[in-house]
């Protein structure tokens, strides 16, 4: 029988943990010059939850991310989806996984520009030969009223506004049911309004529909429409705020910059 890694044992795991890691880490160069993007990082994400990932330019949060969704390889450690190991996957099982259990959605919105925003929507189900049967549309009927996109799934990308296109990759994301949705920086491309509206839209994918949504921001006020936010600095886990406001999250990446400057100052940071 094998021992649980790192004190963690992925197959017992409660069925509220959608996502996990344990002494997740990512390292660069070697030496004096490693760089550790990611350094023994312990977090769970619950299922049916929207977290936010927030943190410093450089402190991790988007190779948190990456390394959670098996979109790039850790240096050590072990990343759980489920109770799957993410870590021990091969190319072929990362693929497979990717498709079928994971959603993503992106700063660019990625739309085939030939496709309308019903065929958009679908790719992920013809891109794995599934025949798109009447329960998957009539998830879509669930998620074309929910995003505000009834009235235009006959529509090109080039004939939708930024939030609508992002709005089709939300569906897009969420259309094959996958465990969890792990989006980065989903409002960069967008201007305040449009931002918005893919916010409340996300939040409402949760608490309506019941998906799962690991997002990383800079935004505070992004942040602020998240169920928590989880803080990450040189790589480590560095709080936890539950039911953030933009007030709470500012007040926390503040701390974090404060105890920055303090270490610095203090020479405990080399």
């Amino acid at each position: 029988m094998s021992q649980p890694i790192g004190g963690y044992d992925a197959s017992s795991a409660s069925a509220s943990i959608a996502v996990s890691a344990r002494g997740l880490s990512k390292h660069y160069g070697s030496g004096a010059s490693i760089v550790r993007a990611l350094d023994g990082v312990d977090v769970d994400f619950a299922q049916g939850q929207f977290t936010a990932i927030m943190g410093p330019s450089g402190s991790g949060k988007s190779t948190l991310m990456h390394l959670l969704a098996g979109l790039d390889s850790a240096t050590s450690g072990h990343a759980f989806i489920g109770s799957t190991d993410v870590t021990s996957l091969n190319d072929d099982q990362l693929t497979t996984l990717r498709r079928d259990r994971v959603g993503f959605v992106f700063q660019s919105f990625n739309l085939l520009p030939m496709f309308n925003a019903e065929q958009n929507i679908l790719l992920p189900l013809t891109l794995a030969n599934k025949k798109v049967g009447k329960e998957d549309r009539d998830w879509l009927n669930t998620l074309a009223p929910t995003l505000g996109l009834t009235e235009r799934l006959d529509h090109r990308p080039s004939e939708l506004s930024g939030g609508q296109q992002q709005r089709v990759a939300i569906a897009r994301a969420l259309i094959a049911r996958p465990e969890v949705v792990f989006a980065d920086e989903p409002t960069g491309n967008l201007d305040s309004r449009s931002g918005s509206e893919v916010l409340a839209f996300l939040r409402q994918s949760v608490r309506e529909l019941g998906r799962t949504i690991i997002m990383v921001t800079h935004d505070p006020a992004a942040a602020a429409y998240a169920d928590r936010v989880v803080l990450i600095a040189d790589g480590k886990i560095a709080g936890d705020i539950k039911d953030p406001t933009p007030e709470s999250v500012l007040a926390g990446l503040d701390a974090l910059r404060n105890f920055d400057a303090t270490a610095v100052r203090s020479g405990e940071r080399g």
